[in-house]
């Protein structure tokens, strides 16, 4: 039965084979002919949403909703609603002010669209629960944090610790109060999401964020639940810093290593999820690739044990139903998929881009290279970075945008060597991987850049 496969993976005991999760979120909807925004608002749209993905992904494990932004919604940010996206937050309720959030605030039974959502899970708990490990995704205290606060979160952690770390709780309690809802509604396996957490130094992690992750994940563990701790972007020098937090499992996205991941994790024997490509593998790839991607994954891991595959997050809206088919084939039967691939050749072929004449342009350009400043926190708080402080730049500089789930992004971002995102180039030298720079140091470095034009 998958449910227990996933358990076993969780309690870290010996896999007979890999369990499988498709992070299928809105995805789930588009199988069904739903927008995101009316899957995500809908109990039944979501309940026959899943109840076609697991007849067609086979999964051992299942997210019920993929939504970073419904705690935000309820504690006051409004949001911006997409047809083939999560919605993302447009406002932040505490941008101008340091005051505290209520604690009336919180969560409850019957705060914004939890009463849809508890309402899926129940539904989807009776008609698959005892076959598929359901999972219940609340958003982490840091990503939250800066929901409430916008980009000043990452000034405040320099200026007002003792700030910082009251808002903390403050979303500290929320996650627990989420993870209680979810787990009273049958949810198996909580995945505290916290994409920004990338973003930050280990000794940040350790000196301001790892109190409350081990709040949440021993609140997790005590109501008899299962712990993720989901992390985006290139969280490679955080993952020691993540697993003393204490999860049951960690789940990564494409710009980590897997295997190199996962030698820290078994140190610690908590298990890892990750981590097929969203965008070219999935969105762009062909069956073969998708194949191809998980054999790879699959053979890069020596020990099966604390092993779970997985997308690298939240799979794009439009992914081929026919690709995500091809993983699930590939993870139930990895040898005779094996067949399939002996002649595999790449279909992903470069696009020609031009790249800027850097040294002859009047301007300072400030290129972002990003996953998808819609649906990715990371990307969306490295664009309101530049986007923030660009009123004092705009007669130096332009900035341009490129996205990874776009052909010609990806091929220029190939070209330019990016190999993690989001990142930002200046003048075509990379100058942050995975780091939201501070409003004070992107004007110096454009202003430096400046000139030298």
């Amino acid at each position: 039965m998958g449910k227990e496969l996933i358990f076993k993976a969780l309690r870290h005991e010996a896999l007979t084979e890999v369990p499988w999760v498709p992070f299928a979120g809105v995805h789930a909807g588009q199988i069904k002919g739903y927008t995101a925004e009316e899957m995500l608002r809908n109990a039944d749209y979501i309940v026959e949403s899943l109840m076609e993905v697991n007849k067609l992904y086979m999964p051992d494990g299942l997210p019920v909703i993929f939504d970073l932004q419904v705690e935000a919604e309820i504690l006051g940010c409004e949001l911006l609603w997409a047809k083939d996206n999560p919605p993302s937050v447009r406002t932040h309720p505490l941008a101008d002010t340091r005051e505290m959030p209520c604690a009336c605030k919180l969560p409850t039974a019957d705060s914004g669209r939890v009463p849809m959502i508890l309402d899926a899970m129940r539904k989807t708990k009776k008609e698959i629960g005892d076959e598929v490990a359901l999972y219940g995704l609340v958003c982490g205290p840091f990503t939250l944090a800066s929901h409430l606060r916008g980009s000043n979160i990452f000034m405040d952690m320099v200026m007002d610790e003792d700030y910082v770390r009251e808002l903390l709780a403050f979303c500290t309690m929320a996650a627990c109060r989420m993870s209680e809802l979810y787990i009273e509604a049958g949810m198996d396996v909580i995945a505290v999401v916290d994409p920004l957490v990338s973003q930050v130094s280990p000794d940040h992690i350790d000196n301001l964020l790892a109190d409350g992750f081990r709040t949440i994940f021993d609140y997790i563990r005590a109501k008899g639940a299962f712990s993720c701790f989901f992390v985006c972007g290139n969280a490679t020098k955080q993952m020691e810093a993540m697993c003393k937090t204490g999860p049951d499992g960690i789940s990564i996205d494409e710009n980590v290593d897997l295997a190199k991941a996962k030698e820290v994790t078994d140190l610690y024997n908590i298990a890892i999820g990750g981590n097929i490509p969203l965008t070219t593998t999935m969105l762009h790839g062909t069956q073969q690739d998708n194949i191809k991607s998980v054999i790879d994954l699959l053979d890069s891991v020596t020990d099966k044990r604390n092993f779970i595959l997985s997308p690298g997050c939240d799979m794009p809206y439009a992914t081929p139903v026919e690709n995500t088919i091809a993983c699930a084939q590939a993870a139930k039967h990895p040898e005779s998929s094996r067949e399939l691939i002996k002649n595999y050749e790449s279909s992903f072929e470069d696009i020609e881009v031009d790249i800027p004449d850097y040294e002859h342009s009047d301007k300072v350009i400030i290129e972002l290279f990003l996953l998808d400043p819609d649906q990715c926190a990371a990307c969306t708080y490295m664009l309101n970075s530049v986007a923030d402080a660009y009123e004092e730049i705009k007669n130096i500089s332009e900035y341009r945008v490129y996205k990874y789930f776009i052909k010609e992004d990806i091929a220029r971002t190939r070209k330019m060597g990016i190999k993690n995102l989001p990142s930002i180039c200046i003048n075509g030298e990379l100058k942050w991987i995975s780091i939201i720079p501070n409003r004070e140091e992107l004007i110096a470095v454009v202003k430096d850049c400046a000139k030298k034009l």
